[in-house]
């Protein structure tokens, strides 16, 4: 099992009519969104949520850490939501994205 150790997994999800590819999240990656999670919860700040969004997609879709926190205002939030959720169904958090 030694071998297997820092492994990624990879999976191609839709987004905006195309596709990303996501990597499944490893369990630090999964308990530092439980934490970014309880604190965008504390926040009644929009910002919070919207900052939680780019976090998790960020961690996890091939190539998002070069897109700017402006770059993500210009995408549809129900888009942005539908990816995070696809993420983290694909890391074992929440129940199974629809199609997936």
């Amino acid at each position: 099992m030694k071998h297997l150790v820092g492994k990624k997994l990879l999976k191609k999800v839709e987004f905006m009519n195309d596709k990303v590819e996501v990597r499944k999240l490893s369990v630090s990656e999964v308990l530092e969104i439980q934490e970014l999670v309880k604190a965008a919860a504390k926040s009644k700040n929009e910002e919070s949520s919207l900052s939680l969004l780019r976090d998790i997609i960020r961690m996890s879709v091939v190539g998002a850490d070069e897109i700017s926190d402006d770059d993500f205002q210009t995408f549809p939030l129900a888009e942005l939501n539908e990816l995070s959720e696809k993420i983290l169904a694909f890391s074992g958090m929440g129940a199974p994205a629809a199609g997936n």
